[in-house]
Formats: structure tokens, C-alpha cells, sequence
């Protein structure tokens, strides 16, 4: 441990309280207890000009310095492209983020949700730089909290921070897809990266009566996404709803390449032209966004620059090789559609029913899922309601 920070926990405690994120003593108690800037280790990335990150190590900056940025109230990036950390870069260099120690406020408001209660044993998913594990072993004890992680770099200094704050617990490396039925069944199942669906090996390995909490972005968007809450059944299946926004990335294997090559000729045979009913803008938007996702799962938003510097929207389905491109009238749009899925048609009924609903929230969403599919609703009107099967 390092006591020298313990008034930095202390603030971070007071601050998470007063956002309304952090209420059970316990928790407080875990918050206060475990030091963040050991999960941070070699370093990390803060945002730089030109789209850049620059690099900042523990080692190579002032205590005092690194204090600061380790209780920050943010997300810190620990990972670029996969594979670099902050001690293997000297300067401010391009790159993707793919890990991070996430904003406390988001970590504690998710396990604050789990319910936990003494006793229970709990899965987590994404290990990352293992503090949310570490705040798990210390309210449920090391012995009660599995955790796997795909990145064996990640999993390797995650273990090695959890181990210089005390916590001998199961780290593991693997496709957390999986779960870990070798520890199953659990009470708790925790996911701290964004899955299209829940997987029913999950359900599988939580007890009845047990609580699955992920962040789910049906069609892989980076935003748009929502924290689903799901209790176990006793027949197998599982039930709940999006308790508010979340954003995470995205779980590696189900990661969407961005669409690359010539746009115009994915979208040189269009099969139909109309004005459209509602202006593509609205997809900018958090729920129209996750609206967009149910309707229609395997579409991707697209902004492309026009020769002139304007700027194009499109909605492509690469696996169904339908897209809908729009284009911008003054005060209208028109949407030019194309493939054997009218992608836009599908969305727009959909947003025009949500708006008819009252334009209800994120929360209004319930979803029930069993080995064979996934059902959205929202209300009992079956213009809001969704089905995705697996087979």
C-alpha cells in the first residue's frame, strides 16, 4: 500500500459521493483503501495536439505530479494500438486506445449496481488495469472474485499491481466471452467492455437469482450504448433492462474494422431515392443512436468529406452489402438506398415510433435474453420491439 495518497482516496471517496455513484459504506471503505496510481503502472497516455498522445510514466515524473494525474477525474489511457505502453514511447506519438483505467465515477457506479452482498462470489470481465478488481476483492474478498482478461500484456501488469496492492486473486487470461466455468456458477457477473450481445455463457454460469451487468452496443457503435442489468431465471433465461448510458470499448474479438476502400462504389447501384422522413442528424444522438443498433444490427454510421469539404453521412451493412447514403436539401434529406436490406427504412421506423412514444429514454428499454435470442422493447407497442436471433 502507499499511505502517502491516503487523503487523495479520501477526496476521491468524498467526490464520488457527491455524484451520487458511491453509497454503501463498503464500498466507500474499498474506494478509500486501494491506491489507483499502482494500476497505472508503466504509465499512461494523455491527450496531446494533433490527435497525439503523450506518453507519461510513473518513474519519470514528479510524485506529486503523478498524484494528480492518477486521481484525476477521467479515464486514463494505459494502452495504444494493442500492444504500446507509455515507457516504450519518448514523445507524443499517433495511435487507438485499446486499454484504460476507466473514470471512477463510471467503475464505482457499476459495481455500486451489482447489489453485491457479503458472501458472493462475482466474474468480471475485462480486467484491465485491475483496480475495479482490486475494489471487488476488497469487498468481497480475493478468494470471491475471478477475473479474465484476452490481453496477455494487460492481464500480466494488472496481476502484478493487484498483487503490490495486496490482493491475491484469480487472474486470469483468456476470451472472457467464455466466462470461467471452472469457478462457476457465480452470483455476480461484471463486464467492463462493450459486448453486441450478452453471451449465454454468461447466463449460464450465474447462479438464479444472480445479476449480469454489461454495457451492450448491439451494432458495435462507439456510442449509442447502453448498461443492461439482467437477473437470472430459473428456466435459463434472463431478464432486465438498460439502466442508463455507458460507454466502453468494445470486446476484442467483436471489435468492427472501420469501413475502408472506395465509398462511392459501395454506393454506386441504388435500388430506391425519397425524402426522408426524419433528418440522419438524429443519429448524432444517444438513444436515436442505440435505436439505430436495434433496428438494425450490423450497420455502421459513416461521415466521409466531399471533395468541397462538406460533409457526407451514410449507414452501410458490409456483411448484407446494403447501404442508405444521405444528402443534405437546405432543409430536408434525401437518402439514396441500395442492397437487398433497406437499412434506412428500418431505422426510421423505428425513430418515428420512439418519437411518437413520447421520445422515452435510454432506461425505458427492457430486454430478456435466452439461448436463442435477444428481445428489446420499450412500452407495449410492437413497433418498439426487436428480436435478434442467433441462428
Amino acid at each position: 500500500m502507499t499511505p502517502e495518497t491516503a487523503p487523495e482516496r479520501r477526496a476521491l471517496a468524498d467526490r464520488l459521493q457527491e455524484a451520487g455513484v458511491l453509497a454503501h459504506p463498503k464500498w466507500c471503505a474499498a474506494v478509500e483503501a486501494v491506491p489507483r496510481e499502482l494500476f497505472l503502472q508503466p504509465g499512461v497516455f494523455l491527450p496531446a495536439d494533433g490527435g497525439r498522445w503523450r506518453p507519461v510514466t510513473a518513474l519519470g515524473t514528479d510524485p506529486g505530479e503523478w498524484t494528480k494525474i492518477a486521481y484525476r477525474d477521467g479515464s486514463l489511457v494505459t494502452q495504444l494500438d494493442g500492444h504500446l505502453t507509455a515507457d516504450q514511447a519518448a514523445e507524443p506519438v499517433p495511435g487507438v486506445p485499446t486499454s484504460s483505467s476507466t473514470t471512477p465515477v463510471t467503475v464505482v457506479g457499476m459495481i455500486e449496481a451489482l447489489d453485491v452482498e457479503d458472501g458472493h462470489t462475482a466474474l468480471e470481465v475485462g480486467t484491465g488495469t485491475g483496480y475495479s478488481t482490486a475494489l471487488m476483492c476488497h469487498r468481497l474478498g480475493e478468494d470471491n472474485v475471478t477475473t479474465v482478461e484476452v490481453d496477455p500484456g494487460v492481464a500480466a501488469r494488472a496481476d502484478a499491481a493487484l498483487e503490490a496492492a495486496g490482493y491475491s486473486t484469480w487472474t486470469l487470461t483468456g476470451d472472457g466471452l467464455l466466462g470461467h466455468p471452472r469457478r462457476a456458477p457465480y452470483d455476480r457477473v461484471i463486464a467492463t467492455c462493450a459486448v453486441r450481445r450478452i453471451p449465454y455463457t454468461w447466463v449460464r454460469q450465474t447462479k438464479p437469482g444472480g445479476i449480469i451487468l454489461t454495457t451492450l452496443a448491439p451494432g458495435a457503435w462507439a456510442y449509442g450504448t447502453g448498461l443492461a442489468k439482467v437477473t437470472v431465471n430459473e428456466d435459463g433465461t434472463a431478464e432486465g433492462r438498460i439502466i442508463g448510458e455507458s460507454s466502453f470499448m468494445q470486446a476484442r474479438s467483436q471489435a468492427v474494422a472501420p469501413l475502408a476502400g472506395d465509398l462511392s462504389a459501395r454506393t454506386a447501384y441504388a435500388d430506391s431515392e425519397r425524402e426522408t422522413k426524419v433528418p440522419p442528424t438524429l443519429l448524432e444522438e444517444w438513444m436515436p443512436a442505440f435505436l439505430a443498433q436495434l433496428a438494425a444490427p450490423g450497420a455502421q454510421l459513416v461521415r466521409a468529406a466531399r471533395s468541397d469539404g462538406s460533409q457526407q453521412l451514410y449507414v452501410f451493412d458490409a456483411d448484407r452489402e446494403s447501404f442508405a447514403g444521405f444528402t443534405e436539401n437546405g432543409s430536408s434529406w434525401t437518402v439514396r438506398q441500395g442492397g437487398p436490406v433497406a437499412l434506412w427504412d428500418d431505422i426510421e421506423q423505428a425513430l418515428i415510433a420512439w418519437q411518437d412514444a413520447g421520445r422515452p429514454d435510454i432506461s425505458t428499454v427492457r430486454l430478456r435474453v435466452t439461448s436463442h435470442s435477444h428481445t428489446y422493447w420499450i412500452g407495449d407497442g410492437p413497433a418498439l420491439r426487436w428480436e435478434h436471433r442467433l441462428v
